[in-house]
Protein backbone atom coordinates (compact mmCIF):
# COMPACT_ATOMS: atom_id res chain seq x y z
CA UNK A 1 0.00 0.00 0.00
CA UNK A 2 1.96 3.69 -1.27
CA UNK A 3 1.34 6.89 0.97
CA UNK A 4 -1.71 7.92 -0.66
CA UNK A 5 -3.82 5.17 -0.15
CA UNK A 6 -2.71 4.57 3.78
CA UNK A 7 -3.60 8.48 3.77
CA UNK A 8 -6.95 7.99 1.88
CA UNK A 9 -7.67 4.91 4.62
CA UNK A 10 -6.79 6.84 7.49
CA UNK A 11 -9.25 9.72 6.35
CA UNK A 12 -11.76 7.17 5.64
CA UNK A 13 -11.44 5.61 9.73
CA UNK A 14 -12.35 9.26 10.37
CA UNK A 15 -15.02 9.85 8.30
CA UNK A 16 -18.08 8.71 10.70
CA UNK A 17 -16.16 10.88 13.38
CA UNK A 18 -15.74 14.49 11.14
CA UNK A 19 -19.22 13.87 9.56
CA UNK A 20 -20.66 13.86 13.57
CA UNK A 21 -18.85 17.07 13.94
CA UNK A 22 -20.16 18.41 11.27
CA UNK A 23 -23.67 17.87 11.33
CA UNK A 24 -23.41 18.91 14.94
CA UNK A 25 -22.07 22.54 14.05
CA UNK A 26 -24.32 22.90 10.69
CA UNK A 27 -27.43 20.82 11.03
CA UNK A 28 -27.28 19.64 7.30
CA UNK A 29 -26.27 16.55 6.31
CA UNK A 30 -25.47 17.80 2.69
CA UNK A 31 -22.89 20.61 4.10
CA UNK A 32 -21.37 18.23 6.79
CA UNK A 33 -20.87 16.25 3.53
CA UNK A 34 -18.79 19.42 2.27
CA UNK A 35 -17.34 20.36 5.22
CA UNK A 36 -15.81 16.69 5.81
CA UNK A 37 -14.70 17.06 1.71
CA UNK A 38 -13.08 20.11 1.94
CA UNK A 39 -11.14 18.89 4.84
CA UNK A 40 -9.79 15.46 2.67
CA UNK A 41 -8.94 18.52 0.40
CA UNK A 42 -7.23 20.13 2.31
CA UNK A 43 -5.42 17.18 3.91
CA UNK A 44 -4.19 15.89 0.03
CA UNK A 45 -2.48 19.36 -0.60
CA UNK A 46 -0.58 19.07 2.89
CA UNK A 47 2.80 17.25 3.76
CA UNK A 48 1.08 14.72 5.84
CA UNK A 49 3.90 13.54 7.62
CA UNK A 50 4.31 16.96 9.57
CA UNK A 51 1.27 16.06 11.06
CA UNK A 52 2.03 14.71 14.47
CA UNK A 53 -1.92 14.19 15.51
CA UNK A 54 -3.81 13.66 12.29
CA UNK A 55 -6.99 13.35 14.18
CA UNK A 56 -6.76 16.28 15.83
CA UNK A 57 -5.97 18.22 12.60
CA UNK A 58 -8.44 17.04 10.65
CA UNK A 59 -11.41 17.79 13.81
CA UNK A 60 -9.48 21.10 13.69
CA UNK A 61 -10.11 21.50 9.63
CA UNK A 62 -13.52 20.45 9.77
CA UNK A 63 -14.56 22.74 12.84
CA UNK A 64 -13.04 25.93 10.78
CA UNK A 65 -14.87 25.20 7.89
CA UNK A 66 -18.21 24.52 9.40
CA UNK A 67 -17.66 27.96 11.41
CA UNK A 68 -16.84 29.73 7.75
CA UNK A 69 -20.04 27.76 6.33
CA UNK A 70 -21.99 28.99 9.88
CA UNK A 71 -20.57 32.55 9.53
CA UNK A 72 -21.58 33.02 5.90
CA UNK A 73 -25.50 32.05 6.73
CA UNK A 74 -25.08 35.40 8.25
CA UNK A 75 -28.59 36.16 10.44
CA UNK A 76 -30.23 34.08 7.86
CA UNK A 77 -32.43 30.91 9.65
CA UNK A 78 -34.25 30.04 6.39
CA UNK A 79 -31.97 26.62 6.36
CA UNK A 80 -34.11 23.97 7.50
CA UNK A 81 -32.33 20.80 9.35
CA UNK A 82 -32.79 18.10 7.33
CA UNK A 83 -35.74 16.44 7.29
CA UNK A 84 -36.48 12.50 7.21
CA UNK A 85 -32.56 11.77 8.53
CA UNK A 86 -32.43 9.74 11.79
CA UNK A 87 -29.87 11.31 14.07
CA UNK A 88 -27.10 8.33 13.30
CA UNK A 89 -27.37 8.16 9.91
CA UNK A 90 -26.45 11.69 10.12
CA UNK A 91 -23.90 11.33 12.75
CA UNK A 92 -22.09 8.33 11.19
CA UNK A 93 -23.92 6.85 7.69
CA UNK A 94 -24.79 2.98 7.44
CA UNK A 95 -22.32 1.76 9.90
CA UNK A 96 -24.56 2.89 12.38
CA UNK A 97 -27.23 1.03 12.08
CA UNK A 98 -27.06 -1.13 15.15
CA UNK A 99 -30.44 -0.57 16.89
CA UNK A 100 -28.63 -0.01 20.67
CA UNK A 101 -26.29 2.00 18.50
CA UNK A 102 -28.88 3.87 17.17
CA UNK A 103 -30.44 5.00 20.44
CA UNK A 104 -27.06 5.83 21.68
CA UNK A 105 -26.80 8.36 18.85
CA UNK A 106 -30.51 9.54 18.65
CA UNK A 107 -29.45 10.82 22.15
CA UNK A 108 -26.57 12.70 21.40
CA UNK A 109 -27.86 14.02 18.11
CA UNK A 110 -31.38 14.60 18.91
CA UNK A 111 -33.41 17.12 16.68
CA UNK A 112 -34.11 18.78 19.75
CA UNK A 113 -30.88 19.17 20.47
CA UNK A 114 -30.32 20.71 17.16
CA UNK A 115 -32.91 23.00 17.37
CA UNK A 116 -31.37 24.63 19.92
CA UNK A 117 -28.02 24.92 18.98
CA UNK A 118 -29.60 26.69 15.80
CA UNK A 119 -29.86 29.52 18.16
CA UNK A 120 -26.72 29.91 19.50
CA UNK A 121 -23.60 32.26 17.44
CA UNK A 122 -21.15 30.35 15.99
CA UNK A 123 -18.24 30.54 18.77
CA UNK A 124 -21.07 28.83 20.70
CA UNK A 125 -21.97 26.68 19.34
CA UNK A 126 -18.21 25.40 18.02
CA UNK A 127 -17.09 25.70 21.96
CA UNK A 128 -19.65 23.65 22.84
CA UNK A 129 -19.86 20.60 19.83
CA UNK A 130 -16.15 20.76 20.49
CA UNK A 131 -16.07 20.54 24.06
CA UNK A 132 -18.86 18.79 25.31
CA UNK A 133 -19.53 16.64 22.55
CA UNK A 134 -16.26 15.35 21.74
CA UNK A 135 -13.82 16.56 24.65
CA UNK A 136 -11.52 18.99 22.58
CA UNK A 137 -9.46 20.65 24.97
CA UNK A 138 -10.20 24.95 25.24
CA UNK A 139 -6.52 24.98 24.21
CA UNK A 140 -7.03 23.65 20.90
CA UNK A 141 -10.54 25.17 20.81
CA UNK A 142 -9.52 28.65 21.00
CA UNK A 143 -7.27 29.63 17.91
CA UNK A 144 -10.00 28.06 15.93
CA UNK A 145 -12.69 30.91 17.61
CA UNK A 146 -9.69 33.51 17.66
CA UNK A 147 -10.58 33.53 21.53
CA UNK A 148 -7.99 32.40 24.64
CA UNK A 149 -8.75 29.67 26.74
CA UNK A 150 -10.81 31.18 29.16
CA UNK A 151 -13.10 32.76 26.65
CA UNK A 152 -13.69 29.68 24.57
CA UNK A 153 -14.88 28.17 28.49
CA UNK A 154 -17.38 31.09 28.88
CA UNK A 155 -18.75 30.55 25.00
CA UNK A 156 -19.08 26.84 25.87
CA UNK A 157 -20.33 27.55 28.84
CA UNK A 158 -22.98 30.26 28.04
CA UNK A 159 -24.03 27.94 25.44
CA UNK A 160 -24.87 24.87 27.89
CA UNK A 161 -27.07 27.00 29.63
CA UNK A 162 -28.87 27.32 26.83
CA UNK A 163 -29.27 24.10 26.18
CA UNK A 164 -29.81 22.88 29.32
CA UNK A 165 -32.87 25.44 29.42
CA UNK A 166 -31.11 28.57 31.63
CA UNK A 167 -30.50 32.00 30.33
CA UNK A 168 -27.15 32.81 29.17
CA UNK A 169 -26.89 34.87 32.04
CA UNK A 170 -29.53 37.00 34.09
CA UNK A 171 -30.33 40.42 33.87
CA UNK A 172 -28.59 41.36 37.48
CA UNK A 173 -25.63 39.28 36.22
CA UNK A 174 -25.10 41.68 33.58
CA UNK A 175 -25.97 44.21 35.79
CA UNK A 176 -23.19 43.14 38.06
CA UNK A 177 -20.26 43.17 34.80
CA UNK A 178 -21.45 46.28 33.58
CA UNK A 179 -20.90 47.61 37.32
CA UNK A 180 -17.56 45.93 36.91
CA UNK A 181 -16.35 46.89 33.84
CA UNK A 182 -17.57 50.52 34.54
CA UNK A 183 -15.48 50.90 37.76
CA UNK A 184 -12.58 49.17 35.28
CA UNK A 185 -12.59 52.01 33.06
CA UNK A 186 -13.45 54.73 35.96
CA UNK A 187 -10.15 53.57 37.76
CA UNK A 188 -7.98 53.21 34.10
CA UNK A 189 -8.83 57.05 33.93
CA UNK A 190 -7.85 57.91 37.12
CA UNK A 191 -4.59 55.74 37.48
CA UNK A 192 -6.30 53.87 40.86
CA UNK A 193 -3.83 51.17 41.19
CA UNK A 194 -5.40 49.81 44.11
CA UNK A 195 -8.95 50.08 42.38
CA UNK A 196 -7.89 48.09 39.81
CA UNK A 197 -6.40 45.83 41.41
CA UNK A 198 -9.22 45.17 43.52
CA UNK A 199 -11.63 44.10 40.37
CA UNK A 200 -9.02 41.56 39.17
CA UNK A 201 -8.95 38.26 39.89
CA UNK A 202 -5.54 37.61 41.57
CA UNK A 203 -4.84 34.44 38.89
CA UNK A 204 -6.27 36.85 36.34
CA UNK A 205 -4.70 36.53 32.62
CA UNK A 206 -4.26 39.02 29.89
CA UNK A 207 -3.72 38.13 26.22
CA UNK A 208 -3.41 40.76 23.92
CA UNK A 209 -2.58 40.83 20.17
CA UNK A 210 0.69 41.95 19.05
CA UNK A 211 -0.83 44.95 17.33
CA UNK A 212 -2.36 46.36 20.53
CA UNK A 213 1.25 46.25 22.43
CA UNK A 214 4.34 49.12 22.11
CA UNK A 215 7.33 46.21 20.92
CA UNK A 216 8.78 44.56 23.97
CA UNK A 217 5.87 44.39 26.09
CA UNK A 218 4.70 40.68 26.07
CA UNK A 219 1.10 39.46 25.08
CA UNK A 220 0.73 37.65 28.03
CA UNK A 221 0.63 38.55 31.89
CA UNK A 222 -0.54 36.62 34.69
CA UNK A 223 -1.64 38.38 38.21
CA UNK A 224 -3.65 40.88 39.55
CA UNK A 225 -0.72 43.79 40.01
CA UNK A 226 1.27 42.68 36.67
CA UNK A 227 -2.61 43.18 35.13
CA UNK A 228 -3.38 46.36 36.82
CA UNK A 229 0.45 47.88 35.84
CA UNK A 230 -0.44 47.12 32.31
CA UNK A 231 -3.51 48.77 32.23
CA UNK A 232 -2.51 51.96 33.60
CA UNK A 233 0.53 51.94 31.33
CA UNK A 234 -1.98 51.07 28.43
CA UNK A 235 -4.78 53.45 29.26
CA UNK A 236 -4.00 56.32 26.92
CA UNK A 237 -6.79 55.07 25.08
CA UNK A 238 -8.90 55.60 27.89
CA UNK A 239 -11.05 58.96 27.09
CA UNK A 240 -12.11 56.90 23.65
CA UNK A 241 -12.97 54.09 25.56
CA UNK A 242 -16.83 53.16 26.25
CA UNK A 243 -18.32 49.91 27.59
CA UNK A 244 -20.02 47.61 25.28
CA UNK A 245 -21.36 44.23 25.17
CA UNK A 246 -18.94 42.01 23.63
CA UNK A 247 -20.18 38.10 22.55
CA UNK A 248 -23.25 39.03 24.53
CA UNK A 249 -21.36 39.84 28.27
CA UNK A 250 -19.98 43.40 28.88
CA UNK A 251 -16.09 44.73 27.98
CA UNK A 252 -15.02 47.81 26.21
CA UNK A 253 -14.82 49.48 22.61
CA UNK A 254 -11.77 51.59 21.70
CA UNK A 255 -13.13 53.68 18.60
CA UNK A 256 -11.59 57.00 18.66
CA UNK A 257 -13.55 59.19 15.71
CA UNK A 258 -16.12 56.61 15.21
CA UNK A 259 -13.30 53.86 14.06
CA UNK A 260 -12.99 50.61 16.15
CA UNK A 261 -9.46 49.97 16.92
CA UNK A 262 -9.04 47.80 20.40
CA UNK A 263 -11.45 45.71 22.06
CA UNK A 264 -11.60 44.33 25.83
CA UNK A 265 -13.63 41.09 26.32
CA UNK A 266 -13.54 40.27 29.99
CA UNK A 267 -14.20 36.69 31.43
CA UNK A 268 -15.46 37.01 34.86
CA UNK A 269 -15.48 34.66 38.43
CA UNK A 270 -16.97 35.60 41.60
CA UNK A 271 -17.62 39.16 40.53
CA UNK A 272 -14.12 39.95 39.50
CA UNK A 273 -12.34 39.96 36.27
CA UNK A 274 -10.67 36.45 35.57
CA UNK A 275 -9.61 37.32 32.03
CA UNK A 276 -8.83 40.16 29.86
CA UNK A 277 -8.99 39.03 25.91
CA UNK A 278 -7.39 42.76 24.35
CA UNK A 279 -8.24 42.51 20.39
CA UNK A 280 -6.99 44.92 18.08
CA UNK A 281 -6.45 42.71 14.65
CA UNK A 282 -8.75 43.36 12.13
CA UNK A 283 -10.01 40.27 11.55
CA UNK A 284 -10.85 39.14 14.95
CA UNK A 285 -12.37 42.72 15.30
CA UNK A 286 -15.07 42.19 12.15
CA UNK A 287 -16.19 38.29 13.83
CA UNK A 288 -16.96 39.92 17.38
CA UNK A 289 -20.83 40.81 17.41
CA UNK A 290 -20.61 44.21 19.33
CA UNK A 291 -23.52 46.26 20.67
CA UNK A 292 -22.31 49.66 22.49
CA UNK A 293 -24.43 50.17 25.84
Amino acid sequence: MDENEQLARRFEDDRPRLRGVAYRMLGSLSEADDAVQEAWLRLSRTDAQGIENLGGWLTTVVARVSLDMLRSRGSRREQPLDDGLSPAAAAGGPAAADPEQEALLADSVGIALLVVLETLSPPERLAFVLHDLFAVPFEQIAPIVDRTPAAARQLASRARRRVQGAPAATEADLARRREVVDAFLAASRGGDFDALVALLDPDVVRRADPAALPPGVPTVVRGAQAVARGALAGSGGAPHAQPALVDGSPGVVVAPGGKLTLVLAFDFEAGRIAAIDVIADPKRLARLDLAVL
